[in-house]
């Protein structure tokens, strides 16, 4: 039997039916992938004002394109009948997760922060979603959130009004101002996240009642009940939180999500948020008396680091003889709007339509997917043996000692004095590159000046970097980390995890503090302690580190292939390969390591994804190198051949990719790392029109000039001194001495 079709996709089951769409569980046979068919029934084409809704829901989590807001694959008609095309999400729902038992603050901490950066980028752009529950709330294969069903979501910035003067949401859910028929902002998401976050932590929803009206008119005129007096274990400073997310006057809410996150988050932390002392300007700010106001932008509304605390003022409890004036802004307005709302109510399927008299129902969840698996295995413990790397030649250039140095390798093998010479350049930064040839490292000035041979053996490497003190260079070598001193090209073996599957990455933090060390689909985070790692063999070994962060990767992912640090040492980048739409692609994603728990993570962005195209990706969704200035920008290349292919930068902020092509040839580039100041650009460079006889070659250019038609001249090495065009082409900057 012929699987039934729509257009092109064929339909497996019928996930929901709602007022407005019918939602299918199809596949794409095209890009050979499960979907979610959002359908507008027959029955409904004949209401403009439906349809007009409809495609306004597609465009609009088109125009966001956030990894946290389930994405639009498509969009169009069918013999008449709009529908749209988005992700199929496996993981069920937040409503079924809720069903077993009441999260922690750190499981909700971890939620919420999640979700924040697509809600204030979608409030930053004038999109309130309006209908915040934990039904629209969406998991992956993964485990990771996802915000769905902006069916009802309002352009703050428009002029038409789709929904006539009706009252839409969810009446469990629906802010004050939004019952009222208020204008609304941003805020009005942050009461029903204040709702959510009190049902997380308790089980139950902060106001019951008969009906879904005797609901609303609680959220109105009643005062926010006591969190605490529901659940009495959970730490004192989250009721204040509670408060604060759920005020009756929108101005006392939090301005952002954000804001909302990192109070939660300090909570979680057993701290006490400054509740009394968010910004004051940026509230201001945000006020709105009309829709038709802007949000401001998220990233000015970010928590200051190092802030320190202000006690959060005690909660009064009824019947203790202690008074508080609560505010009641707009109540007894509230109460003559709700006697009229009252009057002109319909309730249907427990979303609230007023007025219109059309019975509008959120889409349905998926049904619950495959649990999350996690890497325990138990790894034996071997003992390895100690070995010295070969020697190998000394560097003969200038100003390779750098002053007071402060690291101490455990055990290592003294330097070969070694002659100085001055003059030694310094451009963006950095004086010295060190890279691989022929699986040896290699060091010379950054204008290719004394290129000098520090290994010879042969052995394959990667995660090539400097130390702190710019005086070795540290590397994986097989299942070791390694290190050897430049100049001298002495070697030590740090440690080696004999019974582990994977050693996958090595990257200390800018400050020399910390380190990220991935090991068996796992990635710690451990104080930078040479000492202390030398003595760690095994994975339990490395977990007892007094570990910064632990980042535990799925099953079904491959270890990371590449880790960077921010300047700051607060957050990290991973390469990670993993299972999108029924196949392996590598994803760069951002995570700030305060968040970290034992157990999970939650990242803050992620790309390419939806946020740009790479040529080649599509067909090879690998990314070979990649490197991250520690601020706002990223360089990143596909595959062509070997390690090369096309060159992108992605910019955080903006949250978009751009091709470079410096060399104006679209192809071929590899192993591009920013020097110590951001101001420069290294990378590798073939011509694949010259096939197997193609040469490469280093640039090290002003990354400023990159667009404006200059031409760049490679350093001077050599002839044949990249003798393999599939040569793996690590490279590290060394910061200059100030």
């Amino acid at each position: 039997m012929e699987p039934q079709k729509f257009g092109r996709y064929e339909i497996k089951a019928e996930i929901g039916r709602g007022g407005m769409a019918t939602v299918y569980h199809a596949y794409d046979p095209r890009f050979e992938r499960e979907v979610a068919l959002k359908v507008l029934p027959r029955e409904m084409l004949h209401d403009p004002q439906f349809r007009t809704r409809f495609e306004r829901e597609a465009k609009t989590i088109a125009m966001l394109e956030h990894p946290a807001i389930v994405p639009v694959y498509d969009f169009g008609e069918e013999d008449g009948q709009p529908y749209f095309v988005m992700r199929y999400m496996t993981g069920g729902s937040l409503t079924e997760r809720m069903k077993h038992a009441a999260m922690t603050i750190q499981e909700v901490a971890h939620l919420f922060g999640r979700l924040a950066p697509a809600l204030d980028e979608a409030h930053a752009k004038g999109i309130i979603h309006r209908d915040l529950k934990p039904g629209n709330i969406l998991f992956d294969q993964y485990g990771e959130p996802y915000i769905s069903d902006f069916g009802i979501a309002k352009i703050a910035a428009s002029q038409a009004n789709v929904t006539g003067s009706a009252i839409l949401g969810t009446p469990a859910y629906m802010s004050p101002e939004q019952a009222q028929g208020e204008g609304i902002d941003g805020r009005s998401d942050i009461y029903g996240l204040g709702v959510i976050m009190f049902e997380l932590l308790t089980g139950q929803q902060p106001y019951h009642g008969d009906t879904p009206m005797s609901v609303v008119i609680k959220h109105i005129t009643d005062p926010v009940p006591h969190i605490l007096d529901v659940k009495p274990d959970l730490p004192p400073a989250i009721e204040a939180v509670i408060e604060k997310a759920m005020a009756k006057d929108r101005d006392e809410r939090f301005p952002t999500v954000k804001a909302l996150t990192d109070a939660l988050n300090a909570v979680a932390r057993g701290e006490t948020p400054d509740l009394e002392n968010i910004d004051k300007t940026l509230v201001a700010s945000s006020k709105t008396a009309t829709p038709k106001r802007s949000v401001p932008e998220p990233k000015t509304m970010l928590a200051k680091r190092g802030q320190a605390p202000a006690p959060v003022p005690a909660v009064p409890r009824a019947g203790t003889g202690t008074t508080t004036s609560r505010k009641k802004t707009g109540l007894w307005i509230g109460l003559g709007g709700v006697a009229l709302l009252v009057c002109v109510a319909v309730v249907t399927g427990g979303v609230i339509l007023l007025k219109d008299k059309i019975p509008f129902l959120a889409a349905p969840t998926p049904t619950e997917g495959p649990p999350i698996v996690r890497i325990t295995d138990t790894l034996e413990v071997r003992q390895p043996t100690s070995t010295d790397i070969p020697g190998a030649l000394h560097l003969p250039a200038a100003s390779l000692q750098a002053p007071t140095p402060t690291l101490t390798l455990a055990p290592t093998l003294a330097p070969s004095p070694t002659p100085t010479v001055p003059g030694l350049p310094r451009i963006g930064g950095a004086d010295l590159i060190a890279f691989l040839s022929n699986n040896d490292i290699w060091v010379m000035g950054v204008d290719g000046s004394n290129p000098a041979q520090i290994t010879n053996d042969g052995a394959g490497k990667n995660d090539l970097q400097w130390s702190p003190d710019g005086q070795s260079l540290f590397y994986i070598s097989g299942k070791c980390i390694q290190s050897v001193t430049v100049p001298g090209g002495a070697g030590t073996q740090i440690t080696c995890f004999n019974a582990a599957d994977y050693l996958e990455a090595f990257e200390i933090s800018p400050d020399g503090t910390q380190v990220a060390i991935s090991l068996n689909r796992i990635l710690y985070g451990v104080p930078f302690d040479l000492t202390a790692i030398s003595n760690a063999r095994t994975w339990s070994q490395l977990q007892n580190l007094q570990g910064i962060f632990t980042y535990n990767l799925l099953q079904n992912q491959a270890p990371p292939k590449g880790v960077r640090w921010s300047n700051d040492g607060t957050k990290i980048a991973v390469n990670t390969n993993s299972v999108e739409a029924g196949r392996r692609v590598d994803l760069i994603s951002i995570f700030d390591i305060s968040t970290f728990d034992s157990t999970a993570s939650l990242a803050r962005d992620s790309f390419p994804a939806s946020r740009f195209v790479m040529t080649g990706y599509s067909a090879r969704p690998s990314i070979p190198t990649f490197d991250w200035d520690g601020d706002t920008l990223f360089v990143l290349n596909s595959i062509f051949r070997y390690e090369m292919g096309y060159l992108y930068a992605y910019n955080t902020e903006t949250k978009r990719g751009e091709n470079l092509d410096p060399l104006k040839t679209l192809c071929c580039y590899t192993a591009a790392r920013f020097s110590p100041d951001g101001s420069f650009l290294l990378f590798a460079y073939q011509n694949p029109n010259d096939g197997p006889n193609a040469k490469t070659q280093l640039y090290y250019i002003s990354y400023g000039s990159i667009g404006t038609g200059a031409t760049y001249t490679p350093l001077t090495l050599p002839d044949g001194f990249f003798s393999a065009p599939n040569d793996h082409l690590d490279a590290t900057l060394r910061p200059a001495n100030p």
